[in-house]
């Protein structure tokens, strides 16, 4: 897997496959890029698909601290410049969403359109998990089960034996409490009516994890967002509704690129 070489030093690694227009893709707290591993083929006919391991996940380094949002924005924006890539859409899914938001914040040039998914604004506004689900993710005796149940319905893990693409975990205790500090430290409230790039939204109807009213209050902070809701979808309603939501994306996405040059804002 290739590597490239951040300004500090460390190095991250990163793939690419199909062809097109880019597409980077961010994965969720705690997992690299193996977290799109099941719905990467969706996409590669269409977009030159670009990936990559966070720091403190799959082959990127782990340093001790460090971890922010803000850096994993930075970090994807090094990627598009070692790559050549002058702008991309983005699409980013969980935590990913929240990096997405940031990417477009801090590097609005470098963004023609953005798909959030599962996530939240972040801050004090969020609609939050309860407080049960909370206590038995915290509960290492009924964490992986509860995370699975969030993630995926019973009808569909029956069919599809783990392990899961989106429960991997970040590499070392200082990674997985970094990025857990980093996603909850969001909030980009008061920040959002700045992005311009066309903005789709996505939520499944069943998360429990991020409760969907999260979507219809990112689509108020981000102006002309649309939302679109997948019934059934838990918090990987993109794996498990595959069907339903790549189309949506790419749907989007191909609108995007047949608006005419300057438009797109």
């Amino acid at each position: 897997m290739p590597k490239f070489t951040c300004a500090d030093g460390l190095a991250i690694t990163y793939q690419t496959s199909g062809q097109g227009a880019p597409l980077l893709l961010l994965s969720g707290q705690g997992n690299g890029m193996g977290w799109w591993d099941p719905i990467v083929a969706d996409f590669e006919s269409d977009h030159l698909v670009i990936r990559f391991d966070y720091l403190g996940t799959g082959g990127s380094d782990a340093p001790v601290s460090g971890y922010s949002l803000d850096r994993f924005a930075d970090d994807a924006t090094a990627l598009l410049d070692h790559l050549g890539i002058e702008s991309s859409a983005v699409y980013g899914t969980s935590m990913g969403g929240k990096v997405a938001q940031q990417l477009a914040l801090r590097h609005p040039s470098r963004v023609n359109c953005l798909v959030i998914g599962c996530s939240s604004t972040g801050g004090p506004n969020i609609i939050r998990m309860s407080n049960e689900i909370s206590s038995r993710i915290a509960d290492p005796a009924t964490k992986e089960a509860t995370l699975t149940n969030l993630m995926y319905s019973p009808k569909w893990t029956a069919e599809y034996a783990s392990p899961y693409a989106t429960l991997g975990e970040a590499s070392t205790p200082q990674a997985r409490l970094g990025h857990r500090r980093a996603s909850n430290g969001h909030d980009a409230w008061d920040k959002l009516g700045a992005i311009a790039v066309p903005t789709l939204i996505l939520h499944g109807s069943d998360d429990l994890m991020v409760p969907p009213a999260n979507a219809d209050l990112l689509a108020g902070r981000i102006p002309n967002a649309q939302v679109r809701i997948i019934p059934g979808g838990r918090h990987a309603y993109f794996e498990e509704y595959r069907e339903v939501a790549s189309p949506i994306v790419l749907d989007f996405l191909a609108a995007v690129l047949a608006m005419p040059s300057g438009d797109s804002k």
